[in-house]
């Protein structure tokens, strides 16, 4: 494996008897999961490539528990790592060998919905498209939809910042977040935020969503929901030039136009999503993008004129817009079963780097040339309208050889969005895939102000540990006791 673990600490395995007898004190009955083979259950997430196997889990039912659990663990010092459905694709929740897991997968209610003031509260182990379900009898919806959103949680979205295909127009994760109940590493639980558009004081549920469980562990959240538009309508574009698509999504955000999403398929996810989903996507093409409008039909035909303009200024081959809910719905399970198709033909990293939008015809090229460089396949399908890329790198996983080239020509296009003026992660988070990229966007000093927030938050750094920094990132050194 190329990506280091810290060795397990023995003083922390030593403890073991003692932290299942006190965890099964404070959740009784089946909430604490000791035998190995269960255990194996939560060794890896989406990430699949690394595995530990943890010392125990422990499914709490409520905040008031999961303050007990933090407390005890920060008084023996024994490492927590918070996991909702671990669908993290970057080993955001992926073990230690030394380190409690703590599942939120049991706080899954909704706690209050104010439809008033458009807002809901739910617990964090909720999943991301239940949190829709709720309200749609009402004509409402939750905005971020991850293309995991039947299975991830709001937790693991708080945690990554998530967006999906529609945060073009309506944000990510941080845009639709109003409040936070947080417990912090010594088991004090905090509210953040509120139902109020905004709150007094400093922003910390920015600071909050997108940390990786490494500042605390939210147990609820309070989401904003909106109003359900009157229409939506997707197209399909299809271009004979990779390059001549990328110019157009510039193009269309350039002059100023926002459509709900602008998502990016090249030849190979193309052929790849439409032999599972028969979805109607043009096979004749290199590239095709799924552009959707929302609105009235005036509106959407003022919109979609505008857009189709820009795409027969840069050659466009096929348009095909979507003439009922059937369609539109098989047009989006294409695209979000992209992940899940490719994994039936290859194994594959998915990377997630973000870039100017301007610069995605370059960014392209860069892509294939990379893989290529390594011997490998890739398929492109991504959030153009906001310039997320998600480069799909094939290999072969019983080839420790092609593993190891994907992962590096995973790390050449994201140095690649780095140097273009983007950054290394749009929506999965740095988790141990990107951590040790994290020198190619931060200098020491950045890193160091970072980890000095870490610090602040969880001084012995046992929250979710070996993930997001260096293992040999600076940091100052831990205050000493305060004498009695």
């Amino acid at each position: 494996m190329s990506i280091a673990f810290p060795t397990p600490r023995p003083e922390v395995l030593a403890k073991r008897d003692t932290v299942i007898a006190r965890l099964k004190q404070i959740v009784p009955g089946e909430g604490v999961i000791t035998e190995e083979e269960e255990r194996r259950a939560f060794e890896t997430d989406a990430l699949t490539a690394y595995r530990k196997v943890p010392m125990v889990v422990v499914l709490p039912e409520t905040t008031e528990q999961v303050a007990e659990i933090l407390a005890f663990c920060h008084q023996e010092g024994v490492p927590v790592v918070a996991r909702g459905a671990g669908t993290s694709l970057a080993g955001g929740a992926i073990p230690q060998e030394d380190a409690v897991v703590l599942g939120v997968a049991k706080m899954n209610r909704v706690l209050d919905t104010n439809f008033a003031d458009r807002t809901m509260r739910v617990q964090a182990g909720i999943t991301n498209l239940a949190i829709s379900g709720e309200v749609a009898h009402a004509g409402f919806f939750y905005a971020p939809d991850p293309s995991s959103q039947l299975a991830c949680t709001i937790a693991g979205n708080v945690a990554m910042n998530s967006g999906g295909a529609h945060c073009l127009k309506y944000g990510v994760t941080a845009n639709n977040i109003l409040g936070l109940r947080l417990v912090t590493v010594e088991g004090e639980i905090v509210d953040i935020g509120g139902e109020a558009l905004d709150s007094a004081g400093y922003d910390l549920i920015g600071l909050i969503v997108g940390s990786e469980g490494q500042l605390g562990v939210v147990t609820e959240v309070t989401v904003r929901i909106l109003r359900a538009a009157e229409g939506a309508r997707p197209v399909l574009f299809g271009f004979s030039e990779i390059a001549a698509a990328g110019r157009t999504v510039a193009d269309i955000i350039g002059a100023g136009i926002i459509p709900v999403a602008i998502e990016y398929m090249d030849r190979q996810a193309i052929g790849i999503c439409e032999a599972f989903a028969k979805a109607g996507y043009p096979l004749d093409v290199e590239a095709m993008l799924i552009i959707e409008v929302e609105g009235s039909d005036e509106e959407m035909d003022a919109m979609l004129a505008r857009i189709v303009a820009i795409a027969r200024n840069h050659g466009v081959t096929t348009i095909k817009e979507s003439t009922s809910a059937m369609e539109a719905a098989a047009i989006w399970k294409g695209r979000k079963s992209a992940f899940g198709a490719t994994g039936r033909v290859a194994d594959y990293i998915c990377m997630d780097g973000t870039i100017p939008t301007g610069r995605l015809p370059d960014v392209l090229e860069g892509i294939d040339r990379i893989v290529k460089g390594y011997g490998l396949r890739v398929a492109n399908v991504f959030h153009a309208g906001d310039g997320n890329l998600h480069p799909l790198v094939m290999f072969n996983v019983n080839d420790p050889d092609e593993q190891i080239k994907a992962e590096r020509a995973g790390e050449d296009i994201l140095r690649l969005c780095v140097e273009v003026g983007g950054c290394l992660t749009g929506e999965h988070g740095v988790g141990i895939e990107k951590r040790d990229l994290m020198r190619d966007q931060f200098n020491d000093t950045d890193l160091l102000q970072q980890t000095r927030i870490k610090s602040a938050f969880d001084p012995g750094w046992i929250l979710n540990p070996a993930k997001v920094f260096p293992l040999d990132a600076p940091r100052d050194p831990l205050p000493a006791p305060r004498a009695a």
